[in-house]
């Protein structure tokens, strides 16, 4: 497989799991995935726990697509780093699971299981910051030798698709419901 071949491959991928959580997140089975803290009123943490499941078949069909290129030796290192199980994915299907046994937010937001989310999810934005400036870096030493489009090209596809702006400033607040009045 050509770099170009491979940028334009990555880019389908990508392209087609954000599109598919875009059209999710934005239906109303979806909208429990960017909910702020005091519209968890409107939902309950079963919708958590489909929302949830939803984004991991969406993982799994991009990790599946993904196993089946084999990326020029120049990017098999970001391919195997990018496509790589998240341990996000473990906390986000305990999450999940206790999610479909919940009463309430209140109950949900207290578990081992929202605690370990909210710290996956913590971990994920910074191993995704760190991932674009590797990125950046390797765009800046130019290992790619003679093929200088690709590096820019490359960096491109990667910053397009990492969204590390995508991740909650404070992801320590995720599904927390906002305190009850008296």
């Amino acid at each position: 497989m050509s770099m170009a071949e491979y940028v334009e491959r990555f880019n389908d991928i990508t392209e087609a799991a954000q599109r598919q959580y875009d059209e999710f997140a934005a239906s109303p089975q979806g909208r429990v995935l960017v909910a702020e803290s005091e519209q968890l009123s409107e939902l309950t943490p079963q919708d958590l726990q489909a929302g949830l499941e939803r984004i991991g078949r969406i993982e799994l069909e991009v990790l599946e697509t993904a196993a089946a290129i084999d990326p020029p030796e120049q990017v098999a290192e970001f391919h195997s780093m990018y496509f790589a199980l998240s341990p996000f994915t473990d906390a986000r299907e305990a999450l999940a699971a206790r999610a479909g046994t919940a009463a309430d937010w209140e109950e949900l937001s207290a578990t081992p299981e929202m605690a370990a989310y909210r710290a996956a999810i913590a971990e994920d934005k910074e191993a995704c910051n760190d991932f674009a400036a590797t990125i950046d870096a390797t765009g800046d030493r130019a290992v790619f030798g003679d093929m200088p489009w690709v590096p820019s090209e490359l960096a491109e596809a990667f910053e397009s698709v990492l969204g590390c702006e995508q991740y909650p400033e404070h992801p320590e607040d995720l599904y927390r419901p906002p305190p009850s009045t008296p």
